[in-house]
């Protein structure tokens, strides 16, 4: 009777605290079947855990390369000053997923073809869905919706904003683009005459450029200008605020 009324008693006096009662993360059946499967699984591949390891390092810059970022070798001088030729720049592919749309002043990768050609082209954002953009007022300047641009900031030195004289209105869901260098780019105003009338749907927007990356002397980021922040929305052309 005493040594069996004495069991309860023994077995409080020796359970482990709190503390000592949760078990690590990989000490825990988690954590174990968490080993056991990344055993299993390099017990079946050549090299084993090595090759594995090897195998997620090349696997993870596929899938970032894939779904988020994508490098950008720029091809020719038609993003200058701003972008010169073999720089590389980083896509940002997810940039105008969850609802975001491009925005006038964005430098924008796209696929342009059936447009421009059959290759991917780097241009600046002008003109969004429903803009009426002209060239050129009587100072020379672009307007958009009405509202002069001063493109001072990022057109190439020496260029005007277009020798290509147009009046478009920009269909919903697609862009006019056009090159800083545009002595040296041929965009929107080139393809005037082409199926889209030079408008790229945003449909075929990889992503936005957010960074030179190399040479790293010239690396930074590319914000978008504030040119643009004063430009009434579509349909408020001669709007002033």
């Amino acid at each position: 009777m005493d040594t069996e009324a004495q069991h309860p008693e023994r077995d409080r006096s020796s359970r482990p605290s709190d503390s000592e009662e949760t078990p690590s993360d990989s000490g825990g059946p988690e954590g174990r079947s968490r080993f056991a499967l990344v055993s299993r699984i390099s017990a079946h591949v050549p090299g084993g855990r090595i090759t594995l390891a090897l195998f997620l390092c090349l696997l993870f810059p596929l899938l970032l390369g894939t779904f988020v970022l994508r490098p950008f070798q720029i091809p020719s001088g038609s993003m200058e000053q701003a972008l010169r030729i073999g720089d590389r720049v980083l896509v940002n592919k997810l940039a105008y997923r969850f609802g975001a749309v491009p925005q006038r002043g964005d430098i924008v990768v796209f696929d342009g073809t059936g447009y421009f050609g059959h290759a991917d082209y780097i241009k600046r954002v002008v003109g969004v869905g429903g803009d009426h953009v002209v060239c050129c007022d009587d100072e020379g300047r672009i307007q958009v919706n009405g509202r002069p641009v001063d493109e001072s900031g990022f057109l190439y030195p020496g260029d005007s904003p277009s020798s290509v004289p147009f009046d478009v209105v920009v269909p919903a869901g697609r862009l006019f683009l056009l090159g800083d260098h545009r002595s040296d780019s041929s965009d929107s105003r080139a393809h005037l005459g082409s199926p889209g009338g030079g408008m790229i749907p945003v449909g075929e927007v990889i992503g936005r450029a957010d960074w030179i990356v190399w040479p790293s002397a010239h690396a930074t980021r590319l914000d978008r200008p504030g040119a643009y922040a004063r430009v009434p929305a579509p349909g408020r052309a001669g709007a002033h605020g």
